[in-house]
């Protein structure tokens, strides 16, 4: 008697099988509460401050876009419009996160940007936070967009097989997530619990819907490639968090907290737009009744729970006291 694989199963067991997965991870987090207690950050050494970035990383990004590809077998006949409701679900949950971290930003860091000295002339503290903020999230989404336009031009070359389109799409999403890593390192080294919280359950959300976004290019192959390279994709696409953690643990000063607050801010404005861009391709329109009222739920239900689901839940529950 053979065994019977993922493509095998029923549609219905396809389709809840990743979200299993999901609360299994969750409830490890319960189990293990692997962020630690970020009260001791300031004691702590760079290797246990690398070791736990790493950990966070792969919890933010590896592993969501691993989960995500358990949708391999389910994305063939998916109805789009489903597919749609879920990534504007998450665009909400990350244009909130954006407009919190703008606000941290501005008044928790850049107001205390001190002035500083350049060629014998002082530079006003709020000009230089200004300059850092305006060239993080410009930069960030110029250079990302840029990234975006490269792999769209790559994805409509005729030469390039499903497998190989596949491995531009997971490194283009790995530049973003550079950008989520840094977001999450500052948030780690300032010790900021909450935020912390947030920016991973956020980044989850989103991660685990650029699983099936890698594999959609060889959903249509007439073999499935083998396991190893679905490992490797998942790995170049989310394993950046983990390089951006590390690069955002170095913020040690407000200056340098407001360029990377921008740098990850810069970074999910242009995810916004790539998930535009995602409902765009096989959309006649992005701005519908569906999406815009999951749009508007995930903002709204983050803003109106963030203090239960971070003072409640998340710090009494994955973050000890």
């Amino acid at each position: 008697m053979t065994s019977r694989t993922l493509p095998d199963l029923p549609r219905w067991l396809q389709l809840v099988s990743p979200v299993i997965v999901l609360g299994a991870v969750f409830g490890a987090l319960y189990l293990t509460s692997p962020f630690g207690d970020l009260s001791g950050v300031e004691e702590a050494s760079t290797l246990e401050i690398l070791w736990m970035l790493t950990v966070i990383g792969a919890i933010a990004g590896i592993i969501p876009v691993a989960i995500g590809m358990l949708w391999f077998p389910f994305i063939r006949d998916l109805d789009p419009r489903y597919l749609h409701a879920f990534l504007a679900l998450a665009a909400g949950v990350l244009a909130f996160i954006a407009v919190e971290m703008t606000e941290d930003m501005i008044f928790d860091y850049g107001l205390e940007v001190e002035s500083a000295t350049l060629a014998g002339s002082t530079i006003d503290g709020t000009i230089l936070a200004a300059t850092a903020a305006i060239l993080g999230v410009g930069g960030t989404f110029v250079v990302m967009y840029a990234a975006s336009e490269w792999r769209q031009r790559k994805m409509a070359s005729p030469q390039k097989s499903g497998l190989e389109i596949a491995y531009l799409v997971a490194l283009a999403l790995g530049l973003h997530s550079i950008g989520e890593g840094l977001g999450i390192g500052v948030a780690y080294i300032q010790g900021d619990a909450s935020l912390l919280m947030l920016l991973v359950l956020a980044f989850i959300m989103h991660n685990v819907m650029e699983g099936p976004t890698i594999v959609a290019a060889v959903a249509r192959e007439r073999e499935t490639p083998p396991l190893r390279h679905f490992a490797a994709m998942g790995v170049i696409a989310g394993g950046p968090v983990i390089l951006g953690g590390w690069i955002g643990s170095f913020a040690e000063s407000n200056l340098l907290a407001v360029l990377f607050f921008a740098i990850a801010i810069g970074a999910i404005l242009q995810v916004l737009l790539e998930v535009a861009d995602l409902i765009r391709f096989d959309a006649e329109a992005v701005l519908t009744r569906t999406n815009a009222a999951t749009f508007s739920f995930g903002f709204i239900v983050m803003f109106f729970l963030e203090d239960v689901l971070t003072e409640v839940l998340l710090e009494g529950w994955l973050v000890p006291a």
